[in-house]
């Protein structure tokens, strides 16, 4: 990490953590703490010493998500939350997803500090399996809160090394068909606010502090595999091979081609995740298995691109004598975030004299499942030079400090302050 300088106790001590965070998972390349694995499981050990070290009253529910509570003064059921998530891609950076964990940490440590009580409690909420890194699906915990889980989708999916979900969550002492017991029902929270890096270059572009999200585009995501046929390199002529990696290949170039033939509503695909068997010099491809995903801001949008492609991939695999199965691993809605949040977020940015600017979000993240569940909110705070899910992902500590100036003011002003 850069040597920095900080104007305020919080952003130092909000950096201090995310170094301590960082070594769970940490390598060579950047950190790896993938979910229901024992780096993840360290990272939620952590936070909930962090949590009752506060006075917070920390839970675990059915699906592994932390919840700390700080009681209220006169309305103890319904509480005012936030947080995000403690897993992370391979080979990550520190921010994306911890800041926003320990920046609702650190909203209660001020409350402390300051001897504030608040009509209404305040729950901080680490959800987990966020990132879709390991199983190819994401916002598992938040999912699983609101009652959105696929539970046959669940069932099916392996991690790269063949576990399957149910065997990970079983080795976290957790047990898979009780992950929908997670479900809270709507009274319980007052409101929900997520913290996050932008993960974009938008703030820093703009020259603003904050982010006040307006709307969330969604993935549609799909897993192929491509069958063909593995020969000799050497001795199969052309015409005759059915080359697996070939049609993929072909499938690469059109989801990148409809994608920026339609790229209004923030519409985009990508291809990340790709498996060669049996990957050999010498040999023709025979099978592969890959991963894509389309995202947006406009549902239509989404299907058409989805649609488009799906007619594309069957006449790639009839012309090029290969087989193509489908599976499903999530299809999720664009959201469109609470507008009385907003304002809430947007009048804190103006009491506290922090610049601001209203914009969508490209990336999915769990604030997207909360607002089905309760009102919610997203402060985005910069990443430099918008980097994310890399080892070079910063936010500068003023950055860090204007965000959670914003974090504690709005959650102040929802939870009441008792004076």
């Amino acid at each position: 990490m850069a040597k920095t300088s900080y104007r305020d106790d919080h952003a130092f001590s909000i950096h201090f953590f995310l170094e301590v965070f960082s070594r769970f998972g940490y390598g060579a390349n950047g950190i790896t703490r993938l979910a229901y694995t024992e780096p993840e499981k360290m990272a939620k050990t952590q936070f909930v010493k962090l949590c009752e070290n506060e006075g917070m009253n920390v839970r675990l529910d059915a699906a592994g998500n932390v919840i700390a509570r700080r009681s209220g003064v006169g309305e103890e059921k319904c509480a005012v939350a936030c947080g995000s998530h403690l897993d992370s891609v391979i080979n990550a950076g520190s921010y994306d997803g911890v800041l926003g964990v320990l920046a609702g940490l650190e909203v209660v440590r001020m409350l402390n500090r300051r001897n504030i009580q608040t009509r209404y409690p305040i729950e901080l909420i680490a959800f987990t399996c966020e990132e879709s890194s390991r199983f190819g699906v994401s916002t598992v915990g938040s999912k699983a809160m609101v009652g959105l889980l696929d539970m046959d989708v669940l069932a099916h999916v392996k991690d790269k090394a063949g576990m399957s979900f149910e065997e990970a969550v079983r080795l976290q002492g957790l047990d898979f068909a009780r992950l929908p017991q997670a479900r809270r029902s709507p009274d319980e929270l007052k409101v929900f606010i997520e913290l996050h890096i932008e993960q974009g270059p938008v703030l820093e572009q703009n020259k603003k502090q904050i982010g006040v999200v307006s709307s969330i585009a969604a993935p549609t995501r799909f897993r192929l595999n491509i069958a063909g046929e593995a020969g000799h390199s050497g001795t199969t002529t052309m015409e005759l091979r059915k080359d697996a990696l070939v049609g993929a290949a072909e499938i690469i170039l059109a989801v990148e081609k409809l994608t920026t033939q339609e790229h209004h509503s923030f519409s985009v695909g990508t291809v990340g995740s790709l498996h060669v068997l049996p990957n050999s010099t010498n040999t023709i491809p025979g099978k592969v298995e890959m991963i894509y995903e389309f995202r947006s801001n406009d549902r239509e949008s989404k299907y058409h691109l989805n649609r488009s492609l799906i007619e594309q991939i069957k006449d790639i695999s009839e012309r090029r004598g290969l087989t193509v199965e489908s599976q499903l691993l999530s299809d999720e809605s664009p959201v469109e975030l609470n507008p009385f949040v907003r304002n809430v977020i947007k009048e804190s940015c103006e009491v506290r004299g922090k610049s601001f600017l209203e914009m969508a979000s490209g990336a999915g993240h769990d604030a997207m499942n909360m607002a089905q569940l309760c009102p919610t909110g997203m402060i985005f705070v910069p990443s430099v030079r918008g980097v994310s899910h890399h080892p070079g992902e910063f936010t500068e500590p003023f950055d860090v400090e204007a965000g959670v100036d914003i974090l504690y003011e709005t959650m102040l002003r929802l939870a009441e302050p008792i004076c």
